[in-house]
This record gives C-alpha cells, sequence and structure tokens, in this order.
C-alpha cells in the first residue's frame, strides 16, 4: 500500500499539479493586491468614491451586508478579465513560437527539394 501511494504521489500529472496550484495561488494572491489595492481604488475615484462594500441593510438585530458580496462578485470579474488576458497574451506568444518552427521546417524542406532538382539537372547534363 505505501508503494502505491509513493508511486502515485511522485507521478509527473500529480508533481505538476501541486506546482500549478502553489503558482495559480500565489498569482491569485498578486491579483488580488492588484485589484483591491490599484484598480478599486482608481474605479472608486472614477465613480465619485463609491464604496461597495459600505452597502448594507438591517432587518431587527441583524444586518445584511450586501455591499461586501457585491465587492466579491466585482473583484471576481476583475481577477477573471486579468487571468483571460494572460492566457491570451500566452497563447499568442506559443503562436508566434509554433509559426517560426514551421517557417523553419519549410525553408529546410524548399531547399531539399531544390537540391535534389539541381542534384538531377546535373545529372541530367552530364548524360549528354
Amino acid at each position: 500500500m505505501w508503494q502505491d501511494f509513493k508511486d502515485f504521489a511522485f507521478q509527473g500529472n500529480v508533481v505538476d499539479l501541486a506546482v500549478a496550484v502553489v503558482i495559480g495561488a500565489a498569482f491569485g494572491n498578486i491579483v488580488s493586491s492588484l485589484v483591491e489595492n490599484i484598480i478599486t481604488p482608481i474605479v472608486g475615484i472614477l465613480s465619485g468614491g463609491i464604496d461597495l462594500t459600505g452597502f448594507s441593510h438591517t432587518v431587527g438585530d441583524a444586518e445584511i451586508t450586501y455591499g461586501v458580496f457585491l465587492q466579491s462578485i466585482f473583484d471576481f470579474f476583475i481577477i477573471a478579465f486579468f487571468i483571460f488576458l494572460a492566457i491570451r497574451l500566452l497563447s499568442k506568444l506559443k503562436k508566434k513560437e509554433d509559426v517560426e518552427e514551421e517557417t523553419e521546417e519549410e525553408v529546410d524542406a524548399q531547399e531539399a527539394l531544390l537540391t535534389e532538382i539541381r542534384d538531377l539537372l546535373k545529372e541530367q547534363n552530364e548524360g549528354k
């Protein structure tokens, strides 16, 4: 049983997943800080100082702080947008690499074909 667990825990996929979770958490902290410390204050300034977290409704002794919920939704959309932009940027960089590799392969194939044609023409001219 211990060997099965060890084999599972140290497979490449599990280790890759663990690394992705740690990097994702760190990236999430960076984006959350960006939203809380930069974007939200800028939006507050642009909207005349509106702070969503202050919205609440009191019913008897209970206070319903729906503003905090609204702020969480706003933060989610900002974080999702920035993650979308990061993935889109990485995707474009990946496409550029793929195009460069394809161009290099095409040049190599063209050079090989031209070399073959040259050799065939030499053989035909030598045979006359």
